[in-house]
């Protein structure tokens, strides 16, 4: 039986499942017709034999035919498609390359071997035949999927299967080119301000003001014009930009050489005006864009002006220029303003809270005492937020002072009375500094953070609260304590005045942050040291203060002994297990100038929380501001710092000097 129904054995034709069905079913009603002719009539059934045995031959036949015809088909197509495979091995864009176990080439197909020149590479290991692309492959041989390679001036796409020992690179250059030129006509906004052209204006004639703005807006439309821009004036101080991101890039390139040619030609006739600029890209919705980059402008005037900011909306910001020192354009108008917006905040509000930074310096404390006495001005209580177990010995030394004179002995509380104790209904002010990572207590800011005042002296970085009350940031100004006790002169002076102690502290912040009066002091510094010295200032107890322990001294002096020299540089580094206090390595930086020949000083240290610290120090030429924003801290131009985490000392000093090379390039 099985040798009867062996299908091999079945003619040809019959070998074909569909067609042997077919015949079972014909023969079948055949035969069924066939004894039913027989049963019916003799003749009539020989008569129907015989046309049944014409017709089955018929059958058969065509059977055959259809047979022969469907294999003929099954073969043409097999031969195709196994000549269609061959051909695509050889002529399809796609590189193929096999190896052996020594990585030698066993076989290349012609598409590739062009991008190897007419010498055959067969029997040649890759990183012989290629150096280049053997990089590219090692690079990525451990990614999973294609991934995208840039080899002999094409983009190709390549996939490894390294247990079959076969490389892929499919050239998508076409496609990467569609692709980029997709990212280079992406829309880029950009708002332009001119920082002090007002301030500027007021002391020319029409004709010199209107030379000095048809200047600014020719050099402006060259440099837009250059780096295919659209600019438009929207006033007389603002203009708006239109780009793709090509333009962006090719001025990002230039880092901004407008602003140094707008400064630098304006001062030599002694006008010297500066711009800010705010650009903003890779966003569709053109509203979005728009504000992202008046933002942008508002972080960059934030910051002193003078400089551009470039951030996307998911994308931390970049920074170009702020090589200078801001220059001043507050106006008496505006504390007047600032100081009235402030008293009714201050009504408002059930209790005032008053917070400095960590590790808080007599500018922030001597800030917060004075907006403390501003708040009881004004028949409302206040309270400073501080821990004074972990001060510096002149803070300890000046909240003794404080507490002397202090009836209620309740200037100062911790944060923890600050977090029981605040209301939706209290206020914080945030006292010489913007950043809420670094405020004394964070948590507070969380709580109250729809009820927050910033006032500040210090460059606005990219972190800020989202929706402050009131912003008072001037980085024109010495200090935070100046910008507070120039709100003393709006203030109801028919309340208790300032007090000896806090005119003390205030008149302590401004000194020590001018270097006694020989940095970044102005002529609204010096009218403020001479309100306060009329308050009962006291200049001896401010050299209390400031006067050090012997184990800082030793240390401070031990830092200055391990300074290295690089370039114009100088750079100290505590011990790697040594735990420095922040004031004696600030102290440290300031030494390190009077060096000769030194613009720029950095001491790193261990601080007490197990960071790193950096205090970074210039003479104004050089911004260490910009280097310490690359660490991921801040400051001012000539006065910065920062804290690196999960590092050490010799860590974050490599990181410095690769950082100081780079600036040097």
């Amino acid at each position: 039986m099985n040798r009867f129904f062996n299908v091999n054995k079945l003619p040809e034709f019959l070998q074909n499942g569909r067609i042997r069905i077919l015949f079972t079913i014909v023969s079948g009603l055949a035969i069924i017709g066939l004894v039913a002719a027989f049963w019916a009539n003799i003749i009539f059934g020989f008569i129907f034999f015989f046309l049944e045995i014409g017709g089955l031959i018929y059958v058969i036949e065509i059977l055959k035919r259809i047979g022969a015809d469907s294999t003929q088909y099954i073969s043409d197509l097999s031969f195709r498609i196994e000549r269609g495979e061959q051909e695509a091995l050889i002529a399809m864009p796609l590189g193929i390359l096999l190896f052996n176990a020594k990585h030698e080439i066993s076989w290349i197909n012609p598409y590739l071997q062009q991008y190897f020149g007419e010498e055959s590479v067969i029997g040649t290991k890759l990183e012989d035949a290629s150096p280049e692309l053997t990089e590219l492959l090692v690079g990525h041989a451990e990614e999973n999927g294609p991934t995208k390679i840039f080899w002999k001036d094409r983009s190709f796409s390549v996939s490894i299967q390294a247990n079959l020992r076969v490389i892929y690179l499919m050239d998508i250059t076409d496609y990467t080119d569609i692709e980029q030129r997709y990212l280079d006509e992406q829309l880029v906004f950009g708002m332009v301000s001119l920082d002090n052209y007002e301030e500027i204006s007021e002391r020319l004639n029409d004709s010199e003001a209107s030379a000095l703005r048809s200047y600014v807006t020719r050099e402006l439309t060259q440099w837009t014009e250059h780096h295919g821009m659209y600019m438009r004036r929207l006033n007389t101080t603002h203009f708006f930009v239109l780009g793709h991101a090509a333009s962006l890039l090719s001025a990002e390139n230039d880092k901004f050489s407008i602003l140094d040619t707008v400064r630098e030609t304006t001062s030599k006739q002694n006008l010297p005006v500066t711009l800010s600029m705010g650009f903003a890209y890779a966003e569709k919705d053109l509203t979005k864009l728009a504000q992202q980059a008046q933002a942008n402008l508002d972080l960059a005037l934030g910051r002193g002006g003078d400089q551009v900011v470039v951030k996307a909306t998911d994308e931390e910001a970049r920074f170009y220029g702020g090589k200078t020192n801001p220059m001043e354009k507050r106006t008496r108008v505006r504390a007047r303003m600032i100081s009235q917006a402030l008293t009714d905040l201050i009504s408002q509000a059930d209790h005032i809270y008053i917070m400095g930074h960590n590790n808080p310096d007599m500018d922030a404390i001597g800030s917060a005492l004075g907006l403390r006495r501003i708040a009881q001005m004004n028949d409302k209580p206040a309270s400073i937020v501080v821990d004074s177990k972990n001060v510096h010995s002149d803070i300890q030394m000046l909240l003794a002072e404080v507490n002397k004179v202090e009836v209620e002995k309740n200037a100062f509380v911790t944060y923890e009375d600050a977090l029981i104790n605040s209301t939706d209904d209290s206020l914080l002010i945030m006292v010489d500094h913007s950043k809420p990572s670094i405020s004394m207590e964070p948590q507070l800011y969380n709580k109250l953070q729809s009820r927050v005042v910033i006032i500040d002296h210090h460059r606005r970085s990219e972190e800020f609260p989202a929706n402050p009350l009131l912003v008072y940031i001037e980085p024109y100004a010495s200090s935070t304590a100046e910008l507070i006790t120039e709100l003393f002169e709006y203030q109801d002076h028919e309340q208790d005045p300032i007090n000896r102690i806090e005119a003390t502290a205030l008149l302590a912040g401004i000194q020590i942050d001018t270097k006694s009066f020989t940095l970044r002091a102005g002529t609204r510094t010096f009218d403020a040291a001479s309100y306060l010295r009329s308050a009962g200032a006291d200049a001896g107890l401010i050299q209390q203060f400031m006067k050090e322990n012997v184990d800082s001294y030793m240390a401070r002096n031990h830092l200055i002994e391990s300074v290295k020299i690089v370039g114009n540089a100088a750079i100290a580094m505590g011990e790697n297990d040594v735990v420095y206090d922040n004031v004696v390595a600030a102290q440290a930086a300031d030494s390190l100038l009077q060096v000769l020949g030194i613009e720029q000083s950095y001491v790193i240290t261990l601080r007490n929380d197990g960071k790193v610290g950096v205090s970074a120090r210039s003479t104004g030429q050089i911004s260490v501001q910009m280097i310490m924003e690359q660490m991921g801290g801040g400051g001012h131009l000539s006065n910065a710092a920062t804290q690196v985490a999960d590092s050490t000392v010799g860590q974050v000093g490599v990181q410095l000097l690769e950082l100081l090379a780079a600036q040097e390039s």
